[in-house]
């Protein structure tokens, strides 16, 4: 599902030549939608102050909220679906009932306007961010802020707990990512990696990896565990406003001000390191080790501008935009009655939830998908299709193996730094004994 500035919620089924579903009952821009943990319903918010929950149906029924009295910025839902936080422009925080649908509960600290609210996992806890440069922790059973974490460069536009609920992520105006362990109150990583202002991120459900969307229309992978960029993805022709993966990861969605959304699949768990070596085994015949003289130092912030990673961009790659779908227009009525979903197998199997502002849908990737369907546009001999999947395969182990070894490179030559400033360390010792 996607929202946009056009004030219509799309809801589209990924499977070819399915129809397309836009819902009308906001009188401004969508500027955010979810879907429920078990996919029943959809939640949006409006800089019309409102928000409301739709049944994702052919009547396109939806219960509104009001309550706020600016625009609303953020929604989500609990993991449990029964209850709904949003955050405004009101500079408030909203909690409300989703089985009845009513507010809660207001939280009242920040002191200008609030970007996004998010549930943790557990649900007891409510990560917040602002435009007064903080992000607030709160105990959602004690109504009350239990921790302030404090940016002096720059606000966040997002924030969100990765899936163990152990840390939150926040994407700030002043291009930086930054990782926090709310245990410890701890900054775990600081991650300048954008030219721009960071809009988005999104944790791979694994949660080892983030995702982040920016300004500068790019979107970067970060490794969590290494503390480090791996891939850059360009397809965007301007900012990209939004981000974020599928439920298990398999694939993810990008949303721009170029009034498309992208859908990537994801390739960096795929393959381990054994398989690659399995696949390369001439790989494994290591060259002899470098002279010292030929290693120079690293650069002291892993996580500068300079950051060497995979860039990705979808020019070089088929491109499989996929054609307008008729569009069914579902005006809301006032409330909620029976499901009748969009089709009985959209009951079955719900679309993942998916943020993006946008209007349109582009599929960018590698994937013998994509090989199959130029064929036919294009009337590409099989044989030649089945090179070109072939050739796509390749070169994605090819990235990974690069990735690798640049990380094993790393790890030596740190140990190979280390070594020698422990042997100086040594001659300076044996010099002032002698």
């Amino acid at each position: 599902a996607t929202s946009s500035l056009d004030r219509f919620l799309m809801v589209w089924k990924l499977k070819a030549q399915c129809r397309a579903y836009k819902f009308v009952g906001h009188s401004e821009a969508v500027t955010s939608i979810q879907y429920s943990p078990d996919g029943q319903l959809l939640a949006s918010a409006s800089r019309d102050r409102t928000v409301r929950l739709w049944i994702p149906c052919i009547h396109g029924e939806s219960s509104v909220l009001k309550g706020h009295i600016a625009s609303v910025r953020s929604v989500s839902f609990s993991q449990d679906g029964h209850f709904l936080v949003s955050a405004s422009n009101d500079k408030s925080i909203k909690i409300w009932s989703v089985r009845h649908p009513c507010l809660l509960f207001s939280l009242f600290q920040h002191t200008r306007w609030v970007c996004c609210a998010k549930f943790s996992p557990d649900g007891r806890l409510i990560a917040s961010c602002s435009e007064d440069k903080s992000v607030k922790i709160w105990d959602t059973r004690n109504k009350t802020c239990i921790e302030s974490l404090l940016d002096y460069e720059g606000f966040a536009n997002f924030v969100d707990f990765n899936p163990s609920g152990t840390c939150i992520a926040s994407a700030g105006s002043n291009h930086v990512v930054r990782l926090w362990d709310i245990r410890m109150n701890k900054l775990l990583h600081h991650y300048k990696v954008h030219r721009a202002g960071v809009n988005c991120v999104s944790f791979h459900p694994s949660g080892n990896y983030l995702i982040t969307a920016s300004d500068d229309g790019t979107l970067k992978i970060l490794d969590v565990l290494e503390g480090r960029l791996i891939y850059t993805l360009h397809g965007h022709k301007g900012p990209v406003l939004s981000v974020a993966f599928s439920k298990k990861g398999e694939k993810f969605a990008s949303g721009g001000a170029d009034a498309q959304v992208l859908l990537w699949k994801t390739n960096f768990d795929s393959w381990d390191y054994k398989e690659v070596l399995e696949h390369h085994i001439r790989r494994t015949n290591l060259d002899d080790p470098p002279h010292l003289l030929d290693i120079y130092p690293r650069s002291p912030h892993l996580h500068g501008e300079n950051v060497q990673s995979v860039e990705v961009n979808p020019t070089f790659v088929s491109n499989t935009q996929a054609l307008d779908p008729p569009v069914i227009e579902i005006s809301s009525s006032s409330s909620f009655s029976t499901l009748d979903y969009v089709s009985n197998e959209d009951a079955q199997n719900p679309p993942d939830s998916v943020l993006a502002t946008s209007s349109k849908r582009k599929s960018e990737n590698g994937s013998e998908s994509a090989v199959h369907n130029v064929g036919k546009q294009t009337g590409i001999s099989p044989s030649l299709g089945n090179t070109l999947e072939h050739i796509v395969e390749q070169l994605d182990v090819l990235t990974l193996t690069i990735s690798i070894l640049e990380q094993r490179l790393t790890l030596t030559e740190d140990k190979l730094k280390e070594c020698l400033e422990n042997q100086q360390k040594m001659l300076l010792e044996e010099r002032q004994e002698a």
